[in-house]
C-alpha cells in the first residue's frame, strides 16, 4: 500500500547535488568540416565554461587546458566567448578577459596585449576570416567608473597570431553585436543600439567592405542597412553568394528575412513564433545557412520544436520534434547539430536529423514515473488581460497525500525581466515536484516568446503587471483545486527578485518569498548597475528625474514598512549587475520589522550562482526555509538555515 506522506515532506530520489550535477549544460554548438565544439558549465570546476571536441569518429577531447575558464564579461551576461577556424578555437578567458589562440596539442597563447588595468578590456562574439588571418569581434573597453563615459562598446580586427594590436572598425554606437564575415571574406554586417533601447526595443543591421591595406584591416563605407525605430534584428548571417539574412520582428514576431536592400527585408520564414530570442547574451543562433543556400530555422511551437528547411529553389519543408526544444543550432557541412532540450530529461548536444547524441545529459536521469511534466496554461489576469504559465504538479510515485489535500505553491519568477519560462527538463523543478510541491513558471505580461505586443505589454509598467500575474496565477491554480492557496511561495531571481519583494510587500498571495539577488531600490540601480542595462527602466518606469517618483513607488524599498512575510534573500558578492547593497537595504528591513528572515551572501558568485556547493546550500536552505514556514519536516539529510525571528512564525 502506498504511504501517505504529508506535501512538502515526500521523500525523494532527487538531491541538492543530483540537481548541482544535472547543471552541467551545454551552453554554445559550433561545427565544420565534420567536427562538433562544444561549451559546457562545470559547477563541479567553480562554474568554469569548459570547451569539448568530438570528431567525425566519435572521439572527444578536452580543448581547453584545465583551469581555464572560457567566459567573458561583455554586458557582464557575456556570452559568445569563443569561435573556431578550421581546427584553431579563439576564447576569452575569465581571469583576464584576454583572448586567446588554442591549436591541437598547444598552450594557450594570447592574441590580444594586457589591458591597462584588470579586465579593462573585454571582447567577445567574434568570427575568424575565411583564410585565418583576422578575428572580428566586440571589444568593450572600461576606461573609469562611469558607465555613460567611461565604458566604450567597439566592433574590433585582430590578427589571429597575435602580431599586431586591435583595430578599431566601428564605434559610432553604444552598443555592437554579432559581427559577420561574408563568405568571400570581403565584406563585414554587424548590428547596432544606442541608449535607451534594449537590443529587443530597436537594432540597426551596419554592412561595409573589409579591406586589408597595408597588412591592416580596415573598413570602408559603413552604412545602414535595415532596422531602427520599432525594430529588433537579430543574429545576422552571409549566405552564398553574398547573400544576408537576419531575424527581424517587424511583422510582431522574430522570423528570419533576407536583406534585399537598405530597408527592403523579404520573409524567408513567416510564422507566429519566435525564431530569435532577446539577445541577453552573444552569439546565440537560433538558424543557420548551409552551404547550398538552404536557411534552416527553429522555432517553439507549446513544448515541440518545428525545424524548418528553405532551399533556394524548391519547397519548404518542415518537421516537428516532438517533446523537444533547440536551443542552439550550427551545420557541420553534412548534418545539423544542435544542443536539445527535452520535457522528462535533460538537454543534450546531438545531430538534429538522425538523433545521434554526441554530448549525453550530465548527471542522474530519472525514471519516467518521476518526472513531473509541464502543461501550458493561460489565465485571466487585471485589465481583462491574458497572462501565460508552465504549471508541474506534484510527481512521486512511492508516496501519496491525504485525502482532501491540496499541494504547497512555488510560483518561479524569471529574470529579466524581458525573458521567458522554458518547458525544458530542470531537475530543480523535479527537485520540487518529487518533494510534493507544485511549481508554476510565469510568463507574466512582457515575456518574450509571445510576440512584440505581448513583450511591450511591460512598457512603463515593470513592478506592476508582474505583481498582479503573479498574485493571479495563484488565485487561477487555487480556484482550479490545483493547489493550496494558503500555502503559496514564490521564488525569483534578479528581476524576478523585484517580484519576490514586491509581492510579499503589496498582496496577500504568498506566505513565504525566496529572493536570488533581487532589486530594491530602482533609482540606485540605475545609478549602481552596469552600461547594457542602465537606461533599461526608460521604458519600461520612466526616464530620471521625470519619472524620479513613480520609481520610488515602484521601489520595494519604499514598501518595506510593509514587511510581514518570511523571506529567505541570497546573494553574490562579486554582482555588478544587482549589486550586494540591493538586498542588504530588504534584509534591513525584514529585520527592523522582526519577520522571519535569513540572508545568505555567497563570497565569489555573480549575477546567477555558478559554484556547486553554493548551488547546494542555496536549493537545501529554500528547502529547509519552506519547512519551516508551512510547517513539515523535509525528508532526508538536509542542511537547516536559520532564521532570524524563527518563533513568530507560530504567531
Amino acid at each position: 500500500m502506498t504511504p501517505v506522506v504529508p506535501f512538502g515532506a515526500w521523500p525523494s530520489i532527487v538531491s541538492a547535488n543530483d540537481v548541482v550535477k544535472g547543471a552541467s549544460v551545454p551552453t554554445a554548438v559550433r561545427a565544420g568540416d565534420g567536427i562538433v565544439w562544444w561549451s559546457e558549465t562545470r559547477p563541479s570546476e567553480s562554474g568554469r565554461e569548459a570547451i569539448v571536441r568530438c570528431d567525425g569518429d566519435g572521439t572527444v577531447h578536452e580543448v581547453l587546458p584545465g583551469g581555464f575558464n572560457a567566459r567573458t564579461r561583455v554586458h557582464e551576461y557575456g556570452g559568445g566567448a569563443w569561435w573556431v577556424h578550421d581546427e584553431t578555437v579563439i576564447a576569452a578567458s575569465w581571469d583576464d578577459q584576454r583572448l586567446y589562440r588554442i591549436e591541437p596539442g598547444h598552450q594557450p597563447v594570447a592574441i590580444t596585449p594586457e589591458p591597462p588595468a584588470p579586465h579593462a578590456w573585454r571582447y567577445a562574439d567574434g568570427d575568424v576570416s575565411p583564410d585565418g588571418r583576422w578575428v572580428v569581434c566586440v571589444r568593450e573597453r572600461h576606461e573609469g567608473p562611469d558607465v555613460a563615459t567611461d565604458v566604450h562598446n567597439e566592433v574590433v580586427a585582430i590578427p589571429t597570431d597575435g602580431s599586431a594590436a586591435p583595430v578599431v572598425l566601428f564605434s559610432d554606437s553604444d552598443f555592437v553585436a554579432a559581427p559577420r564575415i561574408s563568405r568571400d571574406g570581403r565584406q563585414l554586417a554587424w548590428l547596432a543600439w544606442n541608449h535607451p533601447n534594449m537590443p529587443w526595443d530597436a537594432t540597426e543591421l551596419w554592412v561595409g567592405r573589409l579591406q586589408d591595406v597595408d597588412g591592416v584591416a580596415h573598413l570602408a563605407d559603413p552604412r545602414r542597412e535595415a532596422g531602427g525605430a520599432g525594430e529588433s534584428l537579430v543574429q545576422p548571417e552571409w549566405g552564398r553568394h553574398a547573400s544576408l539574412f537576419v531575424c527581424s520582428d517587424r511583422s510582431g514576431w522574430w522570423n528570419v528575412h533576407r536583406v534585399d536592400g537598405v530597408d527592403r527585408l523579404t520573409p524567408v520564414v513567416s510564422v507566429d513564433a519566435e525564431v530569435s530570442l532577446p539577445m541577453w547574451v552573444f552569439g546565440q543562433s537560433r538558424y543557420v545557412v548551409r552551404a547550398d543556400g538552404t536557411v534552416v530555422t527553429v522555432h517553439g511551437s507549446d513544448g515541440d520544436t518545428v525545424v524548418t528547411s528553405v532551399p533556394e529553389s524548391g519547397e519548404t519543408s518542415a518537421t516537428v520534434l516532438s517533446g523537444q526544444r533547440v536551443a542552439e543550432l550550427a551545420h557541420d557541412g553534412t548534418s545539423l547539430i544542435g544542443i536539445v532540450g527535452f520535457s522528462d530529461q535533460p538537454a543534450e548536444v546531438r545531430r538534429i536529423e538522425s538523433a545521434d547524441v554526441l554530448r549525453p545529459a550530465a548527471g542522474a536521469s530519472l525514471q519516467r514515473e518521476w518526472v513531473s511534466v509541464p502543461r501550458a496554461i493561460s489565465f485571466p489576469t487585471d485589465d481583462g488581460q491574458t497572462a501565460h504559465a508552465w504549471f508541474y504538479p506534484p510527481t512521486n510515485p512511492d508516496v501519496q497525500a491525504g485525502a482532501g489535500q491540496q499541494p504547497p505553491l512555488i510560483v518561479s519568477v524569471h529574470g529579466g525581466p524581458t525573458s521567458a519560462a522554458r518547458p525544458t527538463f530542470s531537475m530543480a523543478v523535479q527537485y520540487w515536484t518529487s518533494r510534493g510541491f507544485a511549481v508554476a513558471d510565469l510568463d507574466y505580461r512582457g515575456s518574450t516568446g509571445y510576440g512584440r505586443p505581448y513583450r511591450e505589454l511591460l512598457n512603463g509598467r515593470w513592478c506592476e503587471v508582474d505583481v498582479a500575474d503573479a498574485a493571479a496565477l495563484v488565485s487561477h491554480l487555487a480556484a482550479g483545486g490545483l493547489v493550496d492557496g494558503e500555502r503559496a511561495a514564490i521564488h525569483g531571481g534578479s528581476a524576478g527578485g523585484t517580484t519576490v519583494f514586491l509581492t510579499t510587500l503589496l498582496t496577500d498571495a504568498f506566505s513565504a518569498g525566496v529572493a536570488y539577488f533581487g532589486v530594491a531600490d530602482l533609482a540606485a540601480l540605475v545609478a549602481d548597475t552596469h552600461k547594457f542595462e542602465s537606461r533599461y527602466l526608460d521604458s519600461m518606469i520612466g526616464t530620471l528625474p521625470a519619472a524620479a517618483e513613480l520609481m520610488a513607488a515602484r521601489s520595494p524599498v519604499t514598501h518595506a514598512h510593509k514587511a510581514r512575510v518570511p523571506t529567505l534573500v541570497m546573494q553574490g558578492l562579486e554582482d555588478a549587475v544587482v549589486p550586494p547593497a540591493q538586498a542588504e537595504a530588504m534584509v534591513a528591513a525584514l529585520e527592523a520589522n522582526e519577520v522571519p528572515h535569513a540572508y545568505l551572501p555567497f563570497e565569489g558568485e555573480q549575477h546567477g550562482f555558478r559554484i556547486a556547493a553554493n548551488q547546494v546550500q542555496a536549493l537545501e536552505s529554500e528547502l529547509s526555509f519552506y519547512g519551516q514556514v508551512f510547517g513539515f519536516v523535509p525528508a532526508g539529510e538536509v542542511a537547516p538555515v536559520r532564521l532570524r525571528f524563527v518563533d513568530k512564525l507560530s504567531s
